[in-house]
């Protein structure tokens, strides 16, 4: 039987996984810099390559150990796939390089930057922190019927699952 919920985390992997994994975009880096408001600037636009895949992999593990923490405060657990919960955490780390804030990754934004900076939306996102609904399905209370056992996952874990890139 397809239900709602079934159709939705179906959408929700395929909207993460063509952001992780499309060909030659480097996610949604190449976007955003071509069409770029000339009075903004990205965090890493004056990293290297080299620089800014540091600052992601240091980013990944701390959004890794913040999830974990959370996780465990909130009494919460992770979606029973762990690619969406790591395709998630891995895409948070990004915008914490590129925004400053781990902005929530599995939403459209006509203004990514202006969206961090007014915070409702940064992870965890204020739906999450007033009613335990999280969208992106990195925080699942126990009678969602996609939560799993596991209430942790390791850094290497995410970089496995979002596809190995920084």
């Amino acid at each position: 039987m397809i239900s709602i919920r079934n159709i939705s985390l179906f959408l929700f992997a395929v909207i993460c996984t063509a952001n992780a994994f499309a060909p030659g975009l480097n996610s949604v880096r190449t976007f955003q810099s071509k069409h770029r408001g000339a009075l903004s600037m990205a965090k890493d636009d004056d990293m290297t390559e080299e620089e800014r895949e540091i600052a992601i992999d240091k980013a990944l593990k701390a959004m890794t150990a913040f999830s974990n923490k959370y996780l465990e405060n909130t009494c919460t657990k992770l979606c029973s796939d762990k690619s969406i919960p790591a395709v998630v955490i891995k895409g948070l780390a990004e915008h914490k390089v590129t925004l400053g804030a781990p902005l929530c990754p599995c939403r459209f934004y006509d203004d990514k930057e202006k969206e961090a900076k007014d915070g409702y939306w940064n992870c965890p996102c204020v739906p999450m922190r007033e009613r335990h609904e999280c969208h992106c399905m990195l925080f699942l209370t126990e009678d969602n019927d996609f939560a799993g056992e596991e209430t942790s996952i390791t850094a290497e874990e995410v970089q496995e699952l979002s596809g190995g890139m920084p």
